[in-house]
């Protein structure tokens, strides 16, 4: 069950990531963008976590890849929202 929730989650986020760089596209709001490649970057996140939930923990952990993984997409959405309201 828990496999299907992260599947989810993933399409979620890269539906969420294409609607929002669409949207930078036409728009050329810079926010859209670092809101864009936030969500690319929970997206990838979210298949990790998916993978990590569907492997043994003795033949693989992802738990490290995955904070590192969303600290650096939190990272650049913090960083985009500073740089905006400058």
């Amino acid at each position: 069950m828990a496999s299907i929730v992260y599947a989810l989650s993933t399409l979620t986020c890269i539906a969420c990531a294409y609607l929002l760089l669409r949207s930078f596209k036409r728009n050329g709001t810079r926010l859209l963008l670092w809101s864009g490649i936030c969500f690319i970057g929970m997206a990838i996140n979210n298949g990790l976590a998916t993978l990590d939930v569907n492997t043994p923990s003795e033949l693989m952990d992802l738990s490290t890849l995955r904070v590192v993984v969303s600290i650096v997409s939190v990272s650049i959405l913090i960083y985009g929202l500073t740089w905006e309201s400058i």
